[in-house]
This record gives structure tokens, sequence and C-alpha cells, in this order.
């Protein structure tokens, strides 16, 4: 049986960075900032905190091992999904950007099917619709419950929202939370919720390049922001806090650790800030067991986000309790648990 699902608005841009941009001085950087703030707002307010739970039933057919993907073209206006562009079967467009989508669509497709046994995003062979050139300078991206949808960037902080792969896989992995733990969108769950969506993005990239955990870069968003910002992407799982540090956009705010755990009533309580936390735990535990992160240390995390105990409102705690557990039944008593205890330890969150 499924239930209707009313899922959370979460754009890879967060809040705090708009906010800042949205103060400027130069129309240049803040029209784009206060057009898409205003836009998120207005998405967030029809939407829920929380989805319904929503329960996969066995599909009648057998599901296919090929994605289902639709590209469409907003036409620069903010209505969806725009123009059907570009469906499966079809040749490479002569637009980037819809190539692009298309492509990403297909490695976070690829990832989840190949690694982990799942069909989509729903696990139940959803088809990928996409909408490209959204809005006018739109600075964001965004799953909506149902499909994903890509700004074209003003083209001087932001460029084409399509460019990082990440970021694609980013917000679907939203709908793969939306279909599983369902992690209500607020505080430390919230934290969560933003940050397996990091932490699969990240392994989409490593997986589409076949970089090892040494090989990675481990940022978010790396070649979305433009050639004269200074920094390197919008967020850094490897070191948080680093990702920029620019004028006009500010200065990243994640903490690394519970030691400067942010409170705050903004962004959900602080939901893409303290995502920082449960970052760098995976990064420390995927560059501890070494190899291909999206192996045991990503079977890790996916097994429990889709195992069923892990409850909507966990903390990070209950999290990182849920992640030793998981891996013991894993891998045993050995050196997957013990990355993971020490990992959580690093980053001050109790895990045993």
């Amino acid at each position: 049986m499924t239930t209707q699902k009313h899922g959370i608005f979460c754009g890879i841009v967060p809040p705090h960075v708009l906010d800042h941009l949205a103060q400027s001085e130069d129309p240049r950087h803040h029209e784009p900032a206060r057009r898409t703030l205003e836009h998120d707002g207005s998405l967030r307010t029809r939407r829920r905190i929380t989805a319904a739970r929503t329960t996969v039933g066995s599909p009648a057919g057998a599901l296919s091992d090929k994605p289902q993907r639709t590209i469409f073209d907003a036409g620069h206006v903010e209505t969806l999904p725009g123009t059907k562009v570009h469906s499966e079967a079809d040749k490479p467009s002569k637009d980037a950007t819809v190539n692009r989508a298309h492509a990403g669509l297909g490695a976070t497709f690829d990832l989840y099917l190949k690694v982990y046994g799942r069909h989509s995003i729903d696990g139940a062979g959803l088809p990928l619709n996409a909408t490209v050139h959204y809005g006018q300078s739109y600075d964001n991206a965004f799953w909506d419950g149902e499909q994903m949808v890509f700004g074209d960037g003003d083209g001087d902080l932001f460029l084409d929202f399509t460019l990082p792969v990440d970021v694609i896989g980013h917000e679907l992995t939203h709908g793969v939370t939306q279909h599983t733990a369902n992690l209500e969108y607020y505080g430390q769950s919230g934290a969560l919720n933003e940050s397996i969506s990091d932490v699969f993005g990240s392994l989409i990239k490593q997986y589409a390049l076949g970089q090892t955990t040494d090989q990675a870069d481990w940022l978010i968003g790396a070649g979305l922001l433009g050639p004269d910002v200074t920094g390197q992407a919008l967020r850094s799982m490897k070191a948080p806090g680093t990702a920029y540090d620019d004028d006009k956009l500010g200065k990243d705010p994640q903490p690394a650790t519970m030691d400067q755990f942010v409170r705050t009533n903004r962004d959900n309580g602080g939901v893409h800030i303290n995502s920082g936390i449960p970052n760098h735990a995976f990064y420390l535990l995927a560059t501890a067991l070494g190899g291909h992160a999206w192996e045991r240390a990503g079977n890790i995390w996916y097994a429990t986000l889709t195992g069923g105990q892990l409850s909507s409102d966990a903390d990070f705690a209950a999290f990182a309790r849920l992640t030793a557990a998981t891996a013991k039944t894993l891998y045993g008593e050995g050196d997957a648990v013990q990355a993971v205890l020490k990992a959580w330890s690093q980053v001050g969150v109790p895990a045993s």
C-alpha cells in the first residue's frame, strides 16, 4: 500500500548563504538571492516539515535495471514540469545542461542499483524526471518530492546547477530518505537528513569517477561557485567550515565536532550547518577503512538508513549507535565496528 506523500523542500544552497547575499548592496547579487529566497520560502510554506511514511508494495512485474529518465525545460519561468525536451532513448541534446541532468540522474540510479540493489529512488523503479532552466537566475536546485529542478545560477556567484554530479545525487537522496527512514527536517534529525544526502552525493561522484577514499575531494558542489568566489564548494566533509570564505557569500559556518554545535532557530534548527558533524564522522570512517567509500562505509550508512530501525526523529547519538550495530551485523566484531566507534568519538558523538 502506498500513502500520499508530501515531500520536504530542500535546496542545495543553504538559506544562510542566500540570506547573506540578499543583504548585498550590489543588485547583481541581492536581486537573484532575494528572488530565490522568496521562491524557496513559498515552496516551504506549501510543504510539511515531515513527509508521510511510505510503504512501497511489491511491483506487479520485474523491475528494470535501466533508469527511465525524462528531462523538461522550464524556459526560465517557474512552472513545472515545463516542456519535454529529452527522453530515455533520445540521442544527446544540443543543450549541455539537458545532457548533464540526464547523466546525473543516471549516475545516481547506477550507484543505488549496482552497489545497494535499490531500484531507483523509491526502491520500486520510480521514473526520474528533471526540469532544467528553471526561473530567472535561480540560484538553487531541489528535489520537490516528485522530481528534480535545476536553476541556471546567476552566472556570477553560482554557475549552472547541473555541473556538479554530487549536487544531483544529494537532492535525489532526499527522495531515498523520504521513502525510507523519513527523517524529520528539523534539528538533529534534519541535519542527519542533510548529511545523508551529502554522503551519498559524494559517493555517487566517487563511484562515477572510480575514486578511492584518498583520491576523493570530499567536497559538495565543487565547480558550482563562480571563478571570482573565494571558495572551493558549498561544503567540505573532510574539513567542515573551510569550503568558502568570501566577502559576498560569507564564511562557511559548518562545525566538525559537537564542541562547535550551532544552536539556532533559523534553517529549521541549523540543518545545513550542523550536518557538518555527521558528514565529518562519515569521512573519518571511510578514510579509516580505505578503499572505495561506497563499499563498507557506504554499506553501513545505507543499511542504517533503510533497515527500519531508524526513527524519524533520531538524533546524532541514536544514528551513531545504529551505525555501530549495523557494522557489527554486517562485518562482525572487527575493524569496521571499531572504526565506526572511533569516527563518532572523534566528532564528540557517543556511539556505544
